[in-house]
């Protein structure tokens, strides 16, 4: 599919990942590292853009972050990833954050973002990626809100 001729429905380009924390990944407090979660969150994201773009991509943004809870050492992280709104070379993708007790069954939202990736070509330039084509009425309303956030980030460009 040609980038300038092809579109994509989200689904076929959404990413889940899955990551057990362990001491290893604990900050001095006990608790799993938030910058770990960031570069967790941009994989992620990355995997759905890359799907999305069959190219490579490079991060470009994210919007603000912020942790509603902590993630705990013995959690099931799991990070959805999903392509909401698409430019001419750039992907938006939103990724939400759930930790689950896996002996308790409690599953807790941490934290969401939207993240900005730029698809590049062969010469590490930016190019041209598949228009996204939402489905459902919530991917309109994604769309419709990523259009507005991407109009947004370009004002504050300036």
């Amino acid at each position: 599919m040609s980038a300038k001729s092809g579109s994509k429905p989200p689904h076929q380009s959404q990413a889940t990942l899955h990551h057990y924390m362990m001491p290893e990944h604990a900050n001095p407090r006990g608790t799993v590292h938030g910058g770990l979660i960031m570069k967790m969150m941009d994989e992620a994201g990355a995997i759905a853009a890359m799907r999305h773009a069959q190219r490579p991509v490079v991060t470009i943004a994210v919007d603000s972050m912020t942790f509603k809870s902590p993630v705990e050492v013995g959690q099931l992280l799991t990070l959805h990833a999903c392509v909401t709104y698409v430019g001419r070379t750039s992907v938006e993708v939103s990724v939400r954050v759930l930790a689950e007790d896996p002996v308790k069954g409690t599953v807790t939202h941490t934290n969401s973002a939207f993240l900005v990736y730029v698809a590049l070509d062969d010469q590490q330039q930016p190019t041209e990626v598949p228009r996204l084509k939402p489905e459902t009425p919530e991917e309109r309303r994604q769309f419709e809100a990523g259009k507005e956030r991407q109009k947004n980030r370009l004002a504050s460009a300036r």
